[in-house]
């Protein structure tokens, strides 16, 4: 068994080994008996941080948002340009990072589970929050007249979301080349260029996208 590790770093413990489990055996076939295993300590130990799979499952959804949300305020941090900060987010999605490519197929899972109201809830708010962050950068784009404002920043934002959900659904079922064409182009550089307009490509810096 592991050595004994303070509140928080077990709790960090258990939820990496719980990825590493769900990302293997799926969430509905993994057991605590087989997290206790691979985290090192016994099946009570879980349950003095965790009452149930199903909250250690929200708990992993819950940290897997915060991590989105960390990481790209860390790429942002240097980017001043609205339009380059939008560039760059549609760049770093999160479901296709060495790291959140195992967290984020596991998050696929729970599109088994949506009828839980509490796993449901979980997703609602992880979306919501990644929407929010979309929504906040979009409408500082269209302040600076970077992006178009004939649609509202938050249906923008809202599709970003859907586009980079299934390019990341996509990813994780390892469809081959589905993000690119013959010539070695990327959907996500089409994706900077109709959003942004020439921006995306760093040509026409003085150009606003046309209204």
């Amino acid at each position: 068994m592991s050595s004994r590790l303070p509140a928080h770093e077990r709790r960090e413990q258990l939820l990496d080994r719980a990825l590493e489990l769900f990302a293997a055996k799926g969430y509905a076939r993994a057991t605590t008996s087989q997290l206790a295993k691979a985290a090192g300590v016994t099946e009570p130990i879980i349950y003095r941080h965790f009452k149930s799979k199903k909250e250690l499952f929200v708990a992993l959804i819950e940290r897997t948002g915060q991590e989105t949300l960390e990481q790209w305020s860390r790429e942002l941090e240097p980017v001043t340009d609205p339009a380059e900060r939008l560039k760059k987010l549609i760049g770093e999605n999160p479901m296709v990072s060495p790291r959140g490519r195992a967290t984020y197929r596991v998050f696929l899972q729970a599109i088994t589970e949506v009828d839980d109201p509490e796993i449901k809830a979980a997703i609602q708010n992880h979306i919501g929050s990644l929407r929010l962050f979309l929504q906040r950068e979009i409408s500082r784009a269209q302040e600076e007249h970077k992006v178009f404002t004939r649609f509202s920043a938050e249906l923008i934002a809202k599709l970003l979301c859907h586009l980079g959900m299934g390019y990341g659904t996509l990813t994780a079922m390892e469809i081959p080349e589905h993000g690119n064409d013959a010539s070695g182009r990327h959907v996500q550089e089409l994706i900077g260029l109709v959003l942004v307009g020439r921006r995306a490509e760093g040509e026409g810096k003085g150009e606003a996208p046309k209204q």
